[in-house]
């Protein structure tokens, strides 16, 4: 399987068949047009460029026809494909850029500034920017529309993308997935979401996370794919207009567009299902959900290193609404299609299914990365005998459903962002008052999760709240700064000298779940 070959199944049976329709830039392209640009971008690198099978390519930039391109243009010619996160500073840009060392970056006019400021830290050979005088037109205009030779030679076990966990005190981690790993997550959706070949699937998210291949799985199928940069009333309007029948979002999106004033005016009669994630969603919010939109709801539960883990299906929610297994809206349900999942204890071993006795979840399948760019040592710690340990510690009933209990990894969740606990406590610590801290997530209605520090200052020294978020904000995104800074004296710690997150946090979601 090439996954960069996923256009031309269309292209030749309908190649007038809209494959992409980018709002932000107001802009449609047909399969038959998207597949000739892809070929004509695949040559233009290899000849243009001079990259070489597993060559990476790095990209800026928010949702848009180009993104796409270059995501079946480099997978088709065996180049892996290096989507940066837009939102991180300069200096952690830098530090993935160093560590993937494209040969080349495509970025939109927007990241100029950006692009200029990466130019005096990273070397690139080569510069692509989007735009109808921008050097990435420039080099399709002058390559061959041939398809290249080089695509019958690639797929299965080549890799095709890197995408970067998120960054901590050290290197970012960048999973690596191949084109086997990417389609067979691909069917775990197909099976999941019920794909349909009328199915107009709208992205939500940006193009830089792993729901990105959702996306692409849709267009395996043929359908149109709509890109937007979500807003609420936007994403209403469009799934109106553009007849949109399925969609991704986090519980945080749902809530958003469902507060949208005249809600009520839009007509959303094409959606067919909705997918979220990030987390189980509260019953009030699914009750809401099913009684607002017109359509079947499912959660997916996976990870950047396992793409698609467990699926809470469209039966699991509407029979938990109807008073039928209410509490399994609190799990992440059950395992894939294709994929194996268990909990198991420090030992290896299953932990008993009896929904109380904690463990690691971890997973089989097919579909986990082959691995973390460039660093053997992680990579062995997670992947393990054929199993991905995920971190995530949950219990298991005897039907086999999977309820998260704890993140072993005190990763965050925030409106459907990661967030880790690690990277801003080094932020924190850069006001010189800082003697320890804690961050840690806590319920919130609108974003799911909101960050919370717990700071120890130095003695004879002082700090407010809101000098230690501008502080902490001078080093991070917007997203991942703290809401709020709680002041103590100590905080709860092991007897290895290791802080107690758990003590913390658990006081929080204790009182959460008695309202909820």
């Amino acid at each position: 399987m090439n996954i960069g070959l996923i256009p031309a199944k269309t292209a030749r049976m309908q190649p007038q068949q809209p494959a992409l329709i980018d709002i932000p830039n107001d802009r449609r392209i047909s399969y038959g047009e998207l597949d000739e640009r892809v070929r004509r971008l695949a040559n233009g690198l290899l000849a243009g460029l001079q990259v070489e099978k597993g060559d990476r390519v790095a990209v800026l930039s928010k949702n848009c026809i180009e993104y796409m391109e270059l995501y079946f243009a480099c997978a088709r010619i065996g180049l892996v494909l290096q989507p940066l996160n837009w939102r991180l500073g300069t200096a952690e840009l830098a530090r993935i850029i160093e560590d993937g060392e494209p040969r080349a970056l495509a970025y939109a006019g927007d990241f100029d500034e950006v692009v200029d400021a990466l130019g005096t830290q990273v070397t690139i050979p080569h510069w692509l920017r989007f735009g109808s005088d921008g050097t990435y037109e420039q080099l399709l205009a002058g390559a061959s529309s041939e398809e290249p030779a080089v695509a019958a030679s690639v797929g299965d076990h080549d890799p095709v993308l890197i995408l970067y966990t998120g960054g901590t005190t050290g290197r970012s981690k960048g999973a690596l997935h191949t084109h086997r790993s990417l389609f067979t997550g691909m069917v775990n959706q197909t099976v999941a979401e019920r794909v349909q070949r009328d199915d107009v699937y709208m992205l939500t998210g940006q193009m830089f996370h792993i729901p990105v291949v959702l996306a692409m799985n849709y267009m395996a199928h043929g359908c149109p794919v709509v890109l937007i940069n979500f807003e609420a009333r936007l994403a209403l309007e469009v799934i109106q207009r553009e007849r949109v029948s399925a969609f991704l979002g986090v519980t945080t999106m749902l809530n958003w567009m469902m507060a949208v004033e005249d809600f009520d005016r839009f007509d959303l009669s094409s959606l067919r299902n909705i997918q979220y994630g990030g987390g189980p969603m509260p019953r009030k919010v699914v009750e809401a959900a099913l009684q607002a939109f017109p359509c079947t709801i499912i959660q997916g539960y996976g990870q950047t290193e396992g793409m698609t883990m467990s699926f809470l299906s469209q039966e699991d929610h509407s029979a938990a609404v109807d008073g039928r297994h209410s509490g399994r809206l609190s799990s992440c349900g059950r395992e894939a299609f294709m994929t194996t999942l268990r909990v198991v204890d420090g030992q290896g071993g299953d932990v008993p299914r009896d929904g109380m006795t904690p463990g690691e979840i971890i997973v089989s399948s097919e579909a986990n990365m082959v691995g973390y760019w460039r660093q053997p040592e992680q990579t062995a710690e997670t992947l393990r005998d054929g199993w991905l340990r995920t971190g995530d510690v949950a219990t298991w009933d005897e039907a086999s459903y999977v309820y998260i209990v704890d993140r072993a990894k005190d990763m965050i969740i925030s409106g459907g962002e990661n967030i880790f606990s690690t990277q801003v406590e080094a932020a924190i610590h850069q006001h010189p008052a800082v003697l320890e801290s804690a961050v840690f997530g806590i319920p919130d209605d609108e974003w799911g999760e909101a960050v919370k520090a717990v700071v120890v200052l130095k003695p004879g020294m002082s700090a407010t709240e809101a000098e230690l978020i501008k502080a902490a904000s001078e080093h991070l995104a917007s997203y991942q700064k703290p809401r709020s800074v709680d002041f103590v004296d100590s905080l709860p710690k092991a007897p290895t000298g290791k802080i107690l997150k758990r003590d913390l946090r658990e006081p929080y979601w204790r009182e959460h779940e008695k309202n909820v």
